[in-house]
């Protein structure tokens, strides 16, 4: 295990020069893995454990008609590596849940009844085991539960696997019946394709990464885009400037420099009038939303963000709301301008062919 200093402080993180994929295809050679949902994060996580040529099979409900044919697509086959999920859930050894959280209560009672002695139950996600008077989630104290959470989307789980790199996961352990709930999840988290693992707890897990997407990675990021892209165009800038000065620079340039070096390495590679301005400015943006993410932070502390979640999230009509939702996104001036600066790039459309062909949109390796 390495000793890395985070700001300072000293954690343990596992990489695959600590805990190798070779490791792992042996700590799980006698294992059946499930993986129960087919929808975001379940073939990114699939399909990296099965070119990693761990034993995988799929438990898809069969009137979600649409993933059913996508895990089809993606070369699991009924009856051999892709059945319901009270048969998927009898089969395993260890078992994934990778459906909607609010989307947990109703599927638990199919798999409750196949978690027996010695098997293991493990999440992406703190969600459904962390807040279960909301998702019913009840485990017996002879049955391991575990968490590997991927710092990104199912997309970027499996273009980073195909790219020959990893992404950052966490890791916990709630729960071990068996002794070897550390060494299951290890074992779990390379065969998915993390590069680095760095352990949490379930609770810590679900408060960070609630927070996390609706402040800076998310909810904030494109509330801030929105904000500066009304004040250029409602004060004469052109649609294709605002959104170059609000997104296309950010995404295309300075945050890749953020990502290779740091905060500071940005700031070092751009001009002094730009570095000026945004030392200036960093603490007033600061300023302004620290009390937003204290009132965030509380809203997910209380479990207000959670009960909303299981409410909204599992009506019967909420995939058509969320729809129109997005569809008001994606139609709203900035990202019609995002679509045209898009299309503007050199080999654009190469790259997103290759994407698809890689199977970063769902299809994968057969």
């Amino acid at each position: 295990m390495a000793k890395i200093s985070f700001g300072g402080v000293k954690e343990t993180v596992v990489t695959r020069k600590e805990f190798s994929l070779k490791r792992a295809q042996k700590v799980l050679k006698d294992e059946v893995v499930a993986v129960i949902g087919y929808g975001v994060q379940g073939p990114a996580q699939s399909l990296n454990m099965r070119d990693n040529e761990l034993n995988v099979i799929i438990g898809q409900d069969k009137t979600f008609k649409q993933d059913w044919k996508r895990a089809e697509a993606d070369g699991w086959v009924p009856g051999k590596t892709l059945f319901d999920i009270e048969e998927a859930c009898e089969k395993a050894t260890i078992i994934m849940i990778l459906i909607n959280d609010a989307a947990i209560k109703f599927v638990w009672p199919r798999i409750k009844p196949h978690l027996t002695a010695g098997k293991a139950l493990y999440f992406s996600h703190g969600f459904g085991f962390v807040y279960n008077s909301l998702t019913k989630v009840k485990v017996k104290d002879d049955v391991d539960v575990i968490m590997v959470a991927p710092k990104g989307s199912g997309t970027s789980v499996r273009r980073n696997f195909l790219n020959g790199v990893g992404i950052n996961s966490s890791f916990a352990v709630a729960q071990d019946a068996t002794g070897r709930a550390k060494e299951r999840t290890l074992a779990i988290g390379i065969g998915v394709g993390s590069g680095y693992l760095f352990p949490t707890t379930f609770e810590n897990e679900v408060t960070s990464d609630l927070v996390g997407e609706r402040g800076v990675l998310m909810g904030c990021l494109a509330g801030v885009m929105e904000a500066q892209y009304e004040v250029l165009r409602t004060n004469g800038h052109s649609p294709s400037e605002a959104f170059n000065e609000t997104v296309e620079e950010l995404t295309q340039s300075l945050i890749r420099l953020v990502d290779e070096n740091g905060m500071d390495w940005m700031y070092s590679n751009c001009s002094a009038t730009a570095q000026r301005g945004a030392l200036d400015w960093r603490p007033k943006f600061k300023k302004a939303t620290l009390p937003v993410f204290k009132d965030l932070y509380k809203a997910v502390v209380s479990k207000s963000e959670a009960r909303r979640v299981v409410r909204v999230c599992g009506a019967r009509d909420y995939k058509k709301k969320l729809d129109a939702e997005l569809k008001e996104m994606r139609n709203s001036e900035m990202w019609k301008a995002g679509a045209a600066v898009r299309r503007l790039r050199p080999h654009e459309g190469v790259k997103a062919g290759a994407a698809d062909a890689a199977g970063v949109t769902g299809r994968g390796k057969n």
